[in-house]
């Protein structure tokens, strides 16, 4: 396989009339899914849009969402997943920084971008009604149709081959995706996935969560995230079936088991953290064969009323970076004894724990986690200067003199026991991760100074148990009298809900260390078990 739609394709072969996606009362046979990637192939390639040629997707979870990545795959372009929780400005910078030449979105989401002054790309293909938009927009840009296909009649081995794919498939590391994440500073950067990243990915996972063919997969994460793709990539390579899930209250999920018959689910904590509390009905449980944790630690009384629940279902907790899509695993097995650990590597990688100068740490020793295997990605788009940070040589030494493997050195802490198993301690910088995602304080500051409401503004992650770390911003005023209802309705307006600041304390000054920084590390720790003011919590 060269190409992650390569899985889809074997799926249509082997299984052609096999349900491969589902979206509310609408589905997709693999057969049929196929065909309606490669019409939108085509149609990219009509258009005269080059190879390797970014494919911006900044759409709900829906169909069209799916066909649109995959469409990018069969076109030899990459795909680029936008949040669809993103305001208009951090859509732009997404935009901006991959240079996109095609969107593909709804009319009412590209009316929002251009009245919000959004420049638009060359090409934007709008999926339900584009003369809804094109005379209002002012942006320049070439609207186009959403391609229909007719797939009635085709078969299995019919899916057709874009001009492309006809003389060549392209090669497994090619540049197949790019996956916007923030880090510990400055706006979201870019993660470039090849396709050996997302086949290897599919296997891996798919391989250790023992997926197969029977299985339907709730796919509840966000399709931007990496471990809300491996949902689709991962249920595909066992020729199982993902159901997109747009969840608002835990009570979607709960009536998409049910008619679903849903046999697994992947979230982050604060999602467990609603559906433990919430009322399941009986019908809803007995199909649930795994639960799985990601994107933080899922605390021990929470993991124990899931476990009550779902008595019958196996329970995985994960860890993962962008950087290296999953990276270790804890075995069902060993979760009675050890649920606090993020277990052992994920198939076909390696994990180590080492010192600042990359020696091995020894049992129980607090060292830099750093990853080795076929999921590291290809770096940061258009960032040499991170990649060549965060992606370096492994300490390992290869014998013959080898080049080393280049592996991705995390910046999170753990520490091994003498098993083998791992456990995460902290991050080492001052990236902030609530709620699953992972948070730049400095982007958050940066929309705060807009404001002109503050003279200085830091955002800091303290420990919380529903979201992980809950974001606290503290802020010297810029004038008197300081309105604070003021500046927390320009987060709300400028900040996807999990970037606003759930505590806003309001101080004369912010303590700097002796080089004139904000002391990050010391006011984290201040407020390390330290009940905030009542009036400065947000509801």
């Amino acid at each position: 396989m060269n190409n992650i739609l390569d899985i889809v394709r074997a799926a249509a072969r082997q299984t052609p009339d096999a349900q491969a996606l589902v979206c509310g009362p609408a589905s997709l046979t693999y057969r049929i899914l196929a065909c309606r990637v490669h019409a939108l192939a085509n149609a990219l390639c009509s258009l005269g849009i080059p190879t390797g040629a970014r494919i911006a997707i900044f759409l709900d979870k829906r169909i069209e969402t799916v066909i649109s990545m995959l469409g990018a795959a069969a076109a030899q372009c990459v795909f680029v997943p936008i949040n669809p929780l993103l305001k208009p400005q951090q859509v732009a910078h997404v935009l901006r920084d991959c240079s996109a030449d095609c969107l593909i979105t709804t009319a009412l989401r590209a009316r929002v971008l251009d009245e919000n002054g959004v420049a638009g790309v060359h090409h934007t293909i709008i999926v339900d009604d584009p003369s809804a938009v094109s005379r209002h927009l002012r942006m320049q840009t070439h609207i186009h149709t959403w391609p229909e296909p007719a797939c009635v009649g085709s078969t299995a081995n019919d899916e057709g081959d874009t001009p492309r794919s006809a003389s060549a498939s392209g090669i497994d590391t090619d540049l197949a995706a790019i996956l916007y994440t923030s880090g510990s500073t400055g706006l979201p950067k870019g993660v470039m996935l090849s396709h050996r990243n997302l086949l290897e990915g599919a296997w891996s996972v798919s391989h250790y969560l023992r997926h197969t063919a029977t299985d339907r997969i709730l796919a509840v994460l966000p399709l931007s995230f990496d471990a809300g793709l491996s949902q689709l990539t991962s249920a595909w390579y066992a020729g199982a079936a993902a159901v997109l899930i747009n969840y608002v209250t835990p009570q979607d999920v709960i009536e998409a088991c049910e008619r679903e018959r849903i046999t697994a689910i992947t979230g982050v904590p604060p999602l467990w953290m609603q559906l433990a509390r919430a009322t399941w009905p009986s019908a809803a449980c007995p199909t649930l064969r795994y639960f799985a944790n990601t994107g933080g630690r899922l605390p021990l009384p929470v993991l124990q009323q899931l476990r009550t629940l779902f008595p019958q279902a196996l329970p995985y907790l994960m860890y993962g970076l962008t950087e290296a899509f999953r990276s270790t695993f804890l075995d069902p097995s060993e979760v009675d004894r050890r649920p606090d650990s993020i277990g052992k590597a994920v198939p076909n990688a390696r994990i180590l724990v080492v010192r600042k100068d990359g020696s091995p740490c020894e049992p129980d020793e607090t060292g830099e986690l750093v990853h080795v295997g076929a999921c590291v990605t290809l770096g940061y788009w258009n960032d040499a200067d991170r990649t060549a940070q965060h992606y370096r040589p492994s300490p390992e030494v290869k014998p013959g003199g080898a080049a080393r493997d280049i592996a991705v050195w995390s910046g999170d802490l753990v520490r091994r026991d003498s098993e083998g198993f791992l456990y995460f301690v902290a991050r080492n910088d001052a990236q902030i991760k609530s709620s699953g995602y992972r948070v730049s304080p400095e982007e958050i500051e940066e929309t705060v100074h807009g404001s002109g409401l503050v003279a200085e503004a830091v955002a800091l992650g303290v420990p919380d148990d529903e979201l992980g770390e809950a974001i606290v911003l503290l802020v010297v005023p810029a004038a008197e009298p300081f309105d604070t209802e003021a500046l927390q309705t320009w987060c709300a307006q400028r900040l996807p809900r999990y970037m606003v600041p759930q505590r806003l304390i309001v101080r004369p000054e912010i303590p700097r260390n002796p080089n004139g920084k904000f002391d990050r590390t010391a006011l984290r720790a201040a407020f390390t078990g330290t009940q905030v003011e009542p009036e400065a919590r947000r509801s």
